[in-house]
């Protein structure tokens, strides 16, 4: 039996403490911080004047959206507490198990998608490509015998150069 694995390098850990992850964590951070901004000024204003179906649509997308934002920030407040050596891997897994970073799509073919302000759109789209992001990089940590199964609002190739990028990058 050989011990081929104990010589093993992470570079899922590496990519984890890599200065991309940290980019990763201010990219995170800046989208709640916008978002939230957003909501409270601007989105509310937009809210108030939108056809019937697309204020429901949009009351029913912005919570989607403020969870999706949260899990995320979750995700990555654990790694970096993990990181920063504040929390052991085994605390940082028993917290994630909470952390949602998947089932939160859109459906753009919903009625009223359109009608719904461009800005709020945008953030919708970049918080979903942000947790695939995420997502994958999550797998790769902590799950890394799983196969990769990338959700249908990312296209593929694009995540895994996102993901090489992480991996590679200091």
């Amino acid at each position: 039996m050989s011990d081929q694995g104990l010589n093993t390098v992470s570079f899922a850990g590496r990519a984890a403490s890599s200065s991309q992850f940290k980019g990763l964590y201010t990219e995170g951070m800046a989208l709640v911080e916008e978002t939230a901004g957003y909501l409270d000024g601007p989105g509310r204003t937009a809210s108030k004047v939108l056809p019937r179906m697309a204020s429901v649509l949009y009351a029913a997308e912005s919570m989607r959206l403020t969870t999706r934002l949260m899990q995320m920030a979750s995700w990555l407040l654990l790694q970096r507490a993990v990181n920063n050596g504040e929390m052991s891997r085994d605390q940082v897994l028993s917290e994630k198990s909470k952390v949602r970073l998947d089932g939160f799509n859109v459906d753009r073919s919903a009625p009223g998608w359109f009608d719904l302000p461009e800005s709020f759109r945008d953030l919708v789209e970049r918080s979903l490509r942000l947790q695939n992001r995420i997502a994958l990089l999550d797998r790769e940590i902590y799950r890394p015998s799983e196969p990769a199964v990338v959700p249908d609002n990312e296209n593929s190739v694009r995540a895994q150069l996102s993901l090489l990028r992480t991996a590679f990058s200091n």
